[in-house]
């Protein structure tokens, strides 16, 4: 049995092709609507946060043979207590991460260390920032944005109800909420930029999946200086981006674990 840290679109892909080598195995999400993209895809799923104590006590459990963290590149506290559930349980950790974005220095792309560093930069730059972060950071930069009279702060997240809640909760108007739910093409970021006068674009450095490209691009082009959020550092050990090769480090893990079994 393989536990999978899910919940995104290339972590679903991951998971049915680990399935169809014939490994049996169970996907975790934090969501409702990650999960039934679990379920539409056949893959069994757990929704709910766990911490490290936790996973490890579900790794006993179940009796899993090795955990597989496909979450989120900023899914960050979640990657840290795999990383010990898989330790405290003895198991082996696989991470496997999304490639970066390519690094291309350009004028208008300045990388930000975290959050608070990118509302910082945001302030200084003024006029019409696009926040395309989510809502979960959402209160650091309405912090240190909403209440400037040179700044409009619009923010573009999911369509969910708690967001909206949020951004009630944090003074950001209805007419600066942008809620819409993904993938984005370049041109349908390049509408929504035009359409608010964007002067300043905020994201993270998700990857290529996660629509980055499209977002760059189209900033890019219309020539709208971006801000980027590094990704968190974590010390992972084992990392592939590519689930050839995920694939091939979970076979040969399993194979040592149990030739480590065998008696001498």
């Amino acid at each position: 049995m393989i536990l999978i840290l899910a919940g995104t679109s290339d972590a679903r892909e991951l998971a049915m092709l680990v399935q169809q080598e014939g490994y049996p195995l169970l996907t975790t999400v934090v969501t409702e609507s990650a999960a039934k993209s679990m379920e539409e895809a056949g893959l069994p799923v757990r929704v709910g946060r766990m911490n490290a104590d936790e996973i490890c006590e579900l790794i006993k459990e179940q009796r899993f043979q090795a955990v597989i963290d496909a979450s989120h590149p900023f899914a960050e506290e979640a990657s840290r207590n795999a990383l010990s559930g898989a330790k405290l349980a003895g198991v082996p950790y696989i991470r496997y991460e999304r490639a970066s974005v390519e690094e291309k220095p350009h004028p208008l792309i300045t990388m930000v260390d975290d959050y608070a560093e990118a509302a910082a930069v945001a302030a200084e730059h003024k006029g019409v920032v696009m926040l395309t972060t989510g809502s979960k950071t959402l209160q650091v930069f309405t912090e240190k944005l909403i209440n400037l009279p040179d700044v409009r702060l619009i923010a573009r997240m999911l369509p969910r109800k708690d967001n909206m809640e949020k951004c009630e909760q944090l003074g950001v108007e209805q007419k600066n909420i942008v809620a819409i739910q993904g993938p984005f093409s370049k041109e349908l970021n390049a509408a929504l930029y035009k359409q608010y006068g964007v002067t300043l674009m905020i994201t993270k450095e998700s990857g290529k999946v996660g629509s980055v490209d499209e977002k760059l691009e189209a900033a890019l082009e219309l020539g709208i200086p971006t801000v980027m959020i590094a990704r968190p550092k974590i010390e992972y050990g084992t990392v592939f981006s590519e689930f050839n090769q995920v694939i091939k480090a979970l076979k040969e893990k399993l194979k040592e674990e149990q030739t480590d079994g065998i008696p001498h």
